[in-house]
């Protein structure tokens, strides 16, 4: 059954897109130099600022060369989702031609947008002889990310794919996604012109900063976090002013407040959670209207004492020696 979740939209008139480059026999590092030329429509997301697993930060970083810091996946690491989604693409598309009959093919070409030279896609593949619908998008998730596939297609994969409708032209694309190794769905995308042209308007201006060299604020995540310790690993001792900078004197009377009310509710969760903790006494699981709580003993153990044993063996640090790359520290002192 394929899941419709957006009305159709009459599809804009727009030339076909340009195949910027043939991918067949083209190897990973030249692919990925290719994508650097533009927005990728796995990109779209994260260069709006909605992708949950990379800021613009990251994708600026990638798209100006100065990635080498970051933290690299491995396609041929087989305990990723990359190596697990590119190993089951085929699965899912065989899947998907068996679900609705729609044979599919692979398109061997980086496609580039007839009037927005920055904006690129990859599709998985290309839908034939079905009359409603063009492209297919090839997905797999797991226990962890099944919960954002709860309410249909996730809002960042959405995105993906309108950016490729946006550059081929096409009306209509299906998700085909398969869920914890034996839930196959497929939703279906209808061309939704508004948010092509939103699409465009941000991500031209994510690819202003790529082209002026200017990087984008940080947005508080994980990734940007990542990013700023790859961008600035070290630091040079020098010391800057900003107590005559207004703006950056507010942003860091903010950060005072802010710590000083997550203290609070740390000291707070702390208070309540003992409050339960006393409740159960021996207990090891409670039931509440809203949830429950378990409060059980793990497991004994024993773990080696490094401490003790290079205290004893000191050449051991010597001969079996593990580098280990310094990280900068925040750390923040009120007068």
């Amino acid at each position: 059954m394929t899941t419709v979740l957006h009305k159709p939209n009459k599809p804009a008139t727009q030339r076909p897109a340009l195949r910027l480059v043939k991918t067949t026999d083209m190897s990973r590092d030249d692919w990925l130099s290719v994508r650097k030329q533009g927005i990728g429509s796995s990109d779209a997301a994260a260069a709006v600022g909605l992708n949950p697993y990379q800021s613009q930060l990251e994708l600026w970083m990638v798209k100006t060369g100065r990635d080498g810091n970051l933290p690299k996946l491995d396609p041929n690491d087989d305990s990723t989702p990359l190596f697990w989604g590119t190993l089951l693409e085929n699965y899912v598309a065989a899947a998907y031609t068996k679900r609705t009959g729609y044979k599919v093919r692979k398109v061997n070409a980086v496609l580039q947008h007839p009037e927005h030279p920055w904006m690129l896609a990859n599709l998985d593949r290309e839908v034939m002889g079905a009359p409603n619908v063009q492209i297919l998008e090839c997905k797999t998730t797991g226990m962890n990310g099944q919960k954002l596939w709860r309410e249909g297609v996730p809002e960042y994969i959405q995105l993906q794919v309108q950016h490729q409708l946006g550059v081929t032209g096409k009306h209509t694309a299906d998700v085909g996604v398969l869920v914890c190794g034996n839930d196959f769905r497929v939703y279906r995308l209808e061309r939704d012109e508004r948010m092509i042209a939103r699409l465009i308007e941000l991500e031209q201006q994510f690819w202003h900063y790529v082209e002026t060299d200017t990087p984008p604020p940080a947005d508080g995540s994980d990734s940007a976090a990542t990013a700023l310790q790859a961008l600035y690993p070290q630091d040079n001792c020098r010391v800057v002013d900003y107590s005559e900078d207004m703006e950056m004197n507010k942003a860091f009377a903010d950060l005072l407040v802010v710590r000083q009310v997550l203290n609070e509710h740390t000291v707070l969760e702390a208070r309540l959670k003992q409050t339960i903790q006393q409740r159960m006494g021996n207990a090891g699981k409670a039931i509440f209207e809203q949830g429950e709580v378990t409060w059980k003993r793990s497991k004994d153990n024993v773990v080696l004492d490094v401490a003790r044993l290079l205290n004893d063996q000191p050449e051991l640090l010597t001969r079996y020696p593990l580098p280990k790359n310094g990280r900068r520290r925040f750390l923040v002192a009120e007068l």
